[in-house]
Parts: structure tokens; C-alpha cells; sequence
């Protein structure tokens, strides 16, 4: 387009060009040079401000008309289905470069969960992936915490405006266990599951709180089982974990979902006791909701934070380092 004015052709040549590169468009009406142009109108000679005046706006004009065909172009573009794998939506001369994924690692909880999850399957556990969003049957009615227990007061948990619930506890699971594996143990068989999962807590972050953390829950289920069972199951896994020998011991505590109810401390060489692992008894109307005999039959159920156990074993100060991104940290692992 010609224009008169060899300061607004100028100027007209600089937007032209900048348009391309921009990436919204529309930002181009809100140039500077633009603006200075408007400004000028006012210090010209009267007779020439009308000439002046009308070329600027032909320029603006020219420039919306720019950016409704850029506009009209792009939402012109073929629909995508998202279901569809990425070569059949992407011709191939688009495909971005893609990182090698030989240039990446495992994050160290992931490492740390399949250690955990190695060793518990040597000791005859099934691992079965907890769910990041449940409902409150399974997180505390089937667990023993009916409708206004106060003990429900002691989650602080996320939940929906429908009523779903994101997991505060891997526990939402044991229903859902003991229903689905009942019929081994008519058949001889004990029922042996671990639940490594993602769990959400309103908390206060610090260096040993996050409001979403890794927890592993796990369920031993069989005839004649007792306490003594629970306390060796727990020992074994600790000491081959931290491959070293360890003081343990238990104190009652309460858990509305075992009876009795305890928490598990060990101590490490030249480290003081810490409280790792809520524990107990799996409380007889417990194992009548997922359809287990109490009578006949008897088990013990724990549960832990991943984060916490991996802080212990190798002395990290603060569990937040997980979920910094800082590759100084991670790499170590």
C-alpha cells in the first residue's frame, strides 16, 4: 500500500515486517510507532492534518486486515483427533525434534517405589496400583468410619463438588482387595497385596509435610494370623530395605479400620527412634464388608509414606527437594 506521508510509509514498513514475526497478532496495533503517529496529528499545520490523519488510519485499517485473514487462516486448519497416535495427526515434515529418551532418568521416587515393591513381591505380595480419585464408601465408610465419626475429622481431604474424593490414604483399596481376592482363601490360599499409590492431604508444607506424597498400603489376610506375624512381615521388609539390622517396637495407637491398632518405630545405627508405620489388626467389621468370615479368618494391614521412608534411608533434610525440579538434587540419585 503507497502512502504520501514518507514518515507513515516508514513507519508502515517496520509494522509490515514485525507482523510476521509476531505471535499475537493483534499486538501490533498497540505499537509505539502507532501511537507516535496519532501524537502528531496535534502539532501539525491545520491544513495538513486531515491528509495526515486519513493515512493513518488507512494504515491501521490495513493492519486489522492483516490479522482477520491470519485469524481466519488459522481457525481454517483441518480438525484434530485427539485419540489418535501422534504420527496420523502430525504430517511429517511439522514433527518437532524429540528428545531422545535415553537422555532422561527416573525420578528417585520412582527408583525408590520399585525397590519397595521388589522386595515385597520376594515375600509373595501381589502389587496393585491405588486410584487417584475414589468415593466415600471407600475411603471411610468400608473402613469403619460410619457417617459422623469423629475420626474422619482427622483427614484433611480434597473432595469435589459431586461428592468424589482424591485419596487421602492408599486405604481406599482394601475393599476393593478383600472382595476381589475372597476366594483365595477358600482355597487355601492367603491374600497378600501391597497398594503403592498417590495420596492427597490439605496439609501445611514444610521439610516434612506435602499435601501429595506416595503411601504404600499393605493387606495379609489368612487363618490363625496374629500380631507377631505383622511385626515380623514389617522387620523383614525394613532390614532388607535399608540393608542393615534394626531395632524395632511397636506402641498401641488407634486406627478406626484395625483392632488392635499400633504404631511401628524403628532405629537405625546411631540414629534416634522414628515413628514410621501405621499399623494393626484388620478390625473384624473390616473384613465383613469385603466379605471375610472374622471368625474364620484374621489379617493385618499397614500403611506408610513412601517420601518419609526414602528421607530416612538417605538423610534428606526436605521432602519439597522431591518436587523442586532442581537436577542438582536429582542427579545424585
Amino acid at each position: 500500500m503507497m502512502y504520501q506521508n514518507k514518515k507513515i510509509a516508514t513507519v508502515a514498513g517496520k509494522l509490515e515486517n514485525r507482523l510476521v514475526e509476531l505471535e499475537d497478532k493483534a499486538a501490533i496495533l498497540r505499537a509505539p510507532e502507532l501511537k507516535s503517529l496519532y501524537a502528531e496529528i496535534p502539532t501539525l499545520d491545520p491544513k495538513d492534518r486531515a491528509s495526515f490523519g486519513k493515512e493513518i488510519n488507512q494504515l491501521k485499517d490495513y493492519l486489522q486486515k492483516q490479522i482477520d485473514a491470519f485469524t481466519e487462516k488459522t481457525e481454517a486448519l483441518d480438525p484434530i483427533d485427539v485419540t489418535a497416535p501422534f504420527d496420523i495427526n502430525t504430517p511429517h515434515a511439522k514433527k518437532p525434534h524429540l528428545l531422545s529418551s535415553e537422555l532422561g532418568t527416573k525420578h528417585p521416587l520412582t527408583q525408590e517405589i520399585e525397590k519397595v515393591i521388589d522386595i515385597f513381591a520376594r515375600m509373595g505380595f501381589d502389587a496393585i496400583e491405588s486410584r487417584q480419585i475414589d468415593d466415600d464408601y471407600h475411603m471411610f465408610e468400608s473402613l469403619n468410619f460410619p457417617e459422623g465419626h469423629p475420626a474422619r475429622d482427622d483427614y484433611d481431604t480434597f473432595m469435589t463438588t459431586e461428592g468424589l474424593i482424591a485419596p487421602a490414604h492408599t486405604s481406599t483399596m482394601q475393599n476393593r482387595i478383600l472382595k476381589t481376592y475372597s476366594s483365595s482363601l477358600e482355597a487355601g490360599k492367603p491374600i497378600a497385596s501391597i497398594i503403592p499409590g498417590r495420596v492427597f492431604r490439605n496439609e501445611d508444607l514444610d521439610a516434612t509435610h506435602e499435601h501429595t506424597f506416595y503411601q504404600l498400603e499393605g493387606v495379609y489376610v489368612s487363618e490363625n494370623i496374629n500380631a507377631g506375624h505383622l511385626t515380623a512381615t514389617l522387620k523383614t521388609f525394613l532390614e532388607e530395605y535399608f540393608q542393615e539390622e534394626l531395632e524395632v517396637r511397636s506402641q498401641p495407637f488407634y486406627f478406626p479400620f484395625t483392632e488392635p491398632s499400633f504404631e511401628f518405630a524403628l532405629k537405625r545405627k546411631g540414629q534416634d527412634w522414628m515413628e514410621l508405620i501405621g499399623c494393626g489388626m484388620i478390625h473384624p467389621e473390616v473384613l465383613r464388608m469385603g466379605g471375610i468370615d472374622p471368625k474364620k479368618y484374621t489379617g493385618f494391614a499397614w500403611g506408610f509414606g513412601i517420601d518419609r521412608l526414602v528421607l530416612l534411608k538417605y538423610g534428606i533434610e526436605d521432602i519439597r527437594h522431591f518436587e523442586s525440579g532442581k537436577l542438582d538434587f536429582l542427579r545424585q540419585f
